[in-house]
C-alpha cells in the first residue's frame, strides 16, 4: 500500500499537491514528511544545526488536522518539532526555519490552487524552496519504500509565528513614514487576502487603519482559488469604486492582493486597474536601485516582462534569467554574493537582503514605502519608468485545463518536432526552451507555451505593444492548441 502511495507523491515547481482525500491523503502525509525532514537533516543538517523541523500550516479545510499529522510523524522519527499554533503566511515559516537555526520546515498549504486542494512544501534551513535535487531526494527516498530506523521520539512543541516574522519585515523599510502616510490621509489602502494566510497580517505590521476585505476563513475560496488574478476580485474593484464616491481627499489609492499562502502579491491602483507583478517589480527595483541605494543583480524568470531587464540597465544593474519557479531564483541566489530582487510573472518576489523567498507582505511594505516617499500611486510611478525606458509594453496569461496526460505529451510532442516560424503576421525570430517554448517575434512581442508544474493546466503567456495584440497572439495560440 505504501509502495502505491509513494508513486502517488509527485513534487512539482512548489511542493506536492493533490486532491484533499483523493491525492493528498493523511497516510500519505505521515509517509512522506518523516522522509523530508531525513532528506533536510542530510542536506543542511551541520554542528550548528539545531535537530529541529518547523511545521505551520495555512486556512485550508484540515490545515490544522494536517499539520499535526506531520508534527507528530517527524516527531517519531526522532526529530525536535515546533508545530505553528495558529495559520501564518508560507514566509512566515522559511523565516522561522532561518532564524531559529532549523533543519528546515513542511508547510501544509496548497498556495493559489481551488479548495479541494492541499499540499506540502519544504524549506530549506537557508529560509527559501528546496532546490530540485532535495525534492528528487525526497521523491527516490519514497520509491524505495526504505524502512526508518526506530529511534527515541524527539519532542514537540508549538509557537506563534507571527511576531519573529513582523519584527523582520517592519525593520526592512520606514515604517514611520508609511504610517504617517496613512494616518494624513495621503495614502488608502485596501488589502483582499482572499481568506487566506495572511489575514490580519499588514494591520499587524502598521499602526495606521488599513480596509481588509476577505479576510474570513472560507476552506472553498468562494467557490474560486486564492490566486490574485482579475477574475476574483470584483469586491475589491467595488470597495475602491465606493471609497472614491465618498471620498474628496487627494490621495493615492492602493489596492493588494495576496495568494492563499501569502508568497505572492498582485495590486491595484486607485481606479480598479490591475496590477500584475510584471508592473510591480519594475516599480520594485527602481525603488530599491533609486531611492534605498542598493545594489545587486536582479533575478528574473523566462515569463517576465522585458521592461524588468530595460529598468535594471537605467541602474547598471546586472540580469540573470531562470526557468519558472521561484525555487530556481532562490538557488541562485544562494549561488550569488550580491542580489537586489528576484521575481516572477505569477507574483513571487523576494529580496537579496532577507532570506530567499518570495514575500507578498514585504513586497506590501516595499510598495507603500515608495508610494509615501514620492507621493504617488502605482500606477504613475509604472508609467514614469516607461517614459525613462521608452518602452510601453502590456501583458496577459491564460489557463487552459489539460483533459489528460496523453494531451499534455501530445503537445510536447508537436511543439518539439514542428515550433513555429510564424504567430500571425509575425516571424519567429528565435526560440527558448530552458521551461516550456518561448517564441520570439520580429516585433519584439513574444509568446510563451508552458505546462504548470502544480495543476494540470497549460498556460500561455505573452507580451506585446497593445492590449489587442496580446489579446489576438494569445487566441491564436489557444485555437492551436485546441484543434
Amino acid at each position: 500500500m505504501l509502495n502505491e502511495s509513494a508513486s502517488l507523491i509527485k513534487f512539482g515547481t512548489d511542493g506536492w499537491r493533490g486532491i484533499i482525500a483523493k491525492g493528498f491523503t493523511f497516510e500519505r502525509l505521515v509517509h512522506v514528511a518523516p522522509i523530508a525532514a531525513q532528506i533536510l537533516e542530510e542536506t543542511y543538517g551541520s554542528a550548528d544545526t539545531k535537530h529541529l523541523v518547523i511545521v505551520g500550516y495555512d486556512r485550508r479545510f484540515l490545515s490544522e488536522e494536517f499539520a499535526q499529522a506531520t508534527a507528530e510523524a517527524v516527531q517519531q522519527a526522532g526529530f525536535d518539532v515546533l508545530l505553528s499554533n495558529t495559520f501564518a503566511p508560507t514566509p512566515a515559516f522559511s523565516w522561522a526555519a532561518y532564524h531559529r537555526q532549523a533543519l528546515g520546515a513542511l508547510v501544509i498549504t496548497a498556495s493559489h490552487n481551488p479548495g479541494i486542494y492541499s499540499g506540502l512544501k519544504v524549506k530549506g534551513a537557508f529560509g527559501g524552496s528546496v532546490p530540485p535535487a532535495v525534492t528528487q531526494a525526497i521523491q527516490e527516498r519514497l520509491a524505495v519504500n526504505a524502512s526508518m530506523t526506530p529511534v527515541k521520539a524527539g519532542t514537540l512543541d508549538t509557537f506563534d509565528p507571527w511576531p519573529d516574522y513582523c519584527q523582520i519585515l517592519q525593520s526592512k523599510v520606514d515604517m514611520d513614514r508609511i504610517n504617517q502616510a496613512i494616518n494624513q490621509k495621503q495614502l488608502t489602502v485596501f488589502v483582499d487576502t482572499m481568506h487566506g494566510a495572511t489575514a490580519s497580517g499588514l494591520q499587524r505590521l502598521l499602526s495606521a487603519e488599513i480596509k481588509e476585505l476577505n479576510c474570513d476563513r472560507d476552506p472553498l475560496f468562494e467557490g474560486g482559488a486564492p490566486e490574485p488574478l482579475p477574475k476574483y476580485l470584483g469586491k475589491l474593484i467595488q470597495s475602491i469604486q465606493t471609497h472614491n464616491q465618498q471620498s474628496s481627499a487627494q490621495e493615492a489609492v492602493v489596492g493588494f492582493i495576496f495568494d492563499g499562502d501569502g508568497d505572492r502579491i498582485a495590486a491595484m491602483d486607485g481606479q480598479g486597474n490591475f496590477l500584475s507583478s510584471q508592473i510591480l517589480i519594475p516599480i520594485l527595483i527602481e525603488h530599491l536601485a533609486a531611492r534605498r541605494q542598493f545594489q545587486g543583480e536582479v533575478i528574473k524568470t523566462i515569463s517576465g516582462s522585458e521592461l524588468i531587464p530595460k529598468v535594471a540597465a537605467l541602474h547598471n544593474l546586472p540580469l540573470h534569467e531562470t526557468p519558472i519557479g521561484y525555487k530556481y531564483i532562490a538557488d541562485h541566489m544562494l549561488d550569488t554574493e550580491a542580489v537586489l530582487i528576484g521575481g516572477e510573472e505569477s507574483g513571487g518576489i523576494g529580496y537579496g537582503n532577507h532570506i530567499p523567498e518570495r514575500d507578498g507582505l514585504l513586497s506590501a511594505l516595499y510598495l507603500l514605502e515608495a508610494a509615501a516617499q514620492t507621493q504617488k500611486d502605482l500606477t504613475s510611478l509604472y508609467q514614469q519608468l516607461q517614459t525613462q525606458t521608452g518602452f510601453t509594453s502590456f501583458y496577459d496569461r491564460i489557463d487552459l485545463p489539460l483533459a489528460s496526460e496523453a494531451d499534455k505529451d501530445q503537445l510536447i510532442a508537436q511543439l518539439q518536432s514542428s515550433p513555429f516560424t510564424q504567430v500571425l503576421d509575425q516571424e519567429v525570430t528565435k526560440v527558448l526552451s530552458i521551461d516550456g517554448f518561448k517564441f520570439l517575434l520580429a516585433d519584439h512581442s513574444w509568446l510563451l507555451i508552458r505546462f504548470s508544474g502544480t495543476e494540470p493546466v497549460l498556460r500561455l503567456y505573452c507580451e506585446s505593444h497593445h492590449p489587442d495584440r496580446v489579446s489576438k497572439i494569445l487566441a491564436w495560440a489557444k485555437d492551436w492548441t485546441l484543434r
